[in-house]
Formats: structure tokens, sequence, C-alpha cells
């Protein structure tokens, strides 16, 4: 087993996280290709929500979270908000929350997170902004995004594109998965380094990812 070099009888965050890879999902509903593009806004915090707590997955000198490909569909200059849920939207609701931390665990205030996927269908939409939309962390580096579970996109398994920004540095473009999904083992750009934590909250569901970037 893979162990933290600063405590070895703890699990390294990649171990925790290939872990949480065997686990089932349970009310998920049926996303898509996903560079560099820097990202500009103005800045905001995001607004409280019931999510889970994030989980501190980082440790001194950790990796930071791995970069994975923009793909065709981001937009820039996505709207200011902290959910991108639209009256009469299909899907499952997604409370997404995490923290933005540098490598040696601290938090990064006012990161700049922005977000991209799919809807229920499968489909992107690329004349609008729906399902798009950046923010802020807060204080605590914290974000909460409420969105819906991304449908799938044909030849991906199922997953949510990231930009994370930390003030005056470079953007990190990566994606994050969904744990027990039958397409990732044949996504060729699927890293169980980018799994959520993902739990069932009634007929909803909530997940949890902490970014590690390098400043």
């Amino acid at each position: 087993m893979e162990l933290n070099e600063q405590n070895p009888d703890k699990p390294s965050r990649r171990i925790v996280l290939k872990a949480i890879a065997a686990l089932p999902v349970l009310g998920l509903s049926a996303c898509g290709d996903a560079g560099s593009s820097p990202v500009t806004a103005t800045s905001a915090s995001p607004s409280p929500a019931a999510t889970l707590s994030p989980t501190a997955q980082c440790t001194d000198d950790d990796d930071p979270t791995p970069s994975q490909t923009e793909g065709p569909y981001f937009t820039p200059s996505s709207p200011l908000r902290t959910s991108l849920v639209e009256t009469g939207m299909a899907g499952t609701r997604l409370s997404l929350s995490g923290l933005v931390l540098s490598t040696a665990c601290a938090p990064v205030p006012q990161s700049l997170v922005d977000f991209w996927q799919c809807d229920d269908a499968g489909v992107y939409d690329n004349a609008g902004y729906r399902l798009r939309g950046h923010q802020f962390t807060d204080a605590s580096g914290r974000f909460v995004l409420e969105t819906i579970v991304p449908g799938l996109y044909p030849g991906r398994t199922r997953h949510i594109h990231v930009k994370v920004q930390a003030p005056s540095r470079g953007v990190l473009t990566t994606q994050l998965y969904f744990p027990g999904e039958p397409r990732n083992a044949s996504d060729g750009i699927f890293n169980a380094d980018l799994l959520l934590a993902v739990q069932s909250a009634g007929g909803a569901q909530q997940a949890t990812f902490n970014f590690v970037v390098q400043l």
C-alpha cells in the first residue's frame, strides 16, 4: 500500500481516492469531452448550502491535482453564480463542495473555480451558458456548487469539467469523475485521482472534492 511519507500509518490521498472508485453510486441519472485557457471574472464568494463538509485530503508536499484536457466545449466568460440549476431542468440534483488548497495544505481564498458540463441527456449548450458558471472560493478556500448529475456523452464516462486558478497564478484545467460508473474502466482519460466522494441525500446526490494547486 502507498503510504503518506509524513505518517507511515496513513494511506495517501491517491490510495483513498482509488478505494472510493470501487464503491457503488446510487440514484445517478444518465457527459462530454474535455489546454488551459485563462478565465477572467469579478470576485464573489459562494453562498452557503447544506452539503457535505469537505474532508481534508491534503498532506504536506501532496501532489497537485492532475490536469486533464479541456476538450472542445469550453466557453469563456461564464456567469458568476453558485447554482447551475434552472427551472424545469431534468436530472438528479447534485451539490458539490470542497476546498482549493496549496501543496502545503493551506487554503487558497479567492481562487477562481469555473465549471461546465453536459445536461441530463448528454448535450452541451454551446450557444449560451446553460450548465456553465464560475465562482470564487471564500476565506477558507471553500466552494459550493448546485448542479445536476451530468448525463452520458458519447464515448465518455460521466464527468464534470473544471478550471481552477489561484490568484495571479496559472490555470489548472481538469475533470471530475463519479465512482462506480461502468464506463470508468473504458474511458481513455479517466483518472482515479479525480474521483468525487459521493453519497445519496434523499433523491439528490452530495459530492466533495479538494483541489490541490501549486503556488
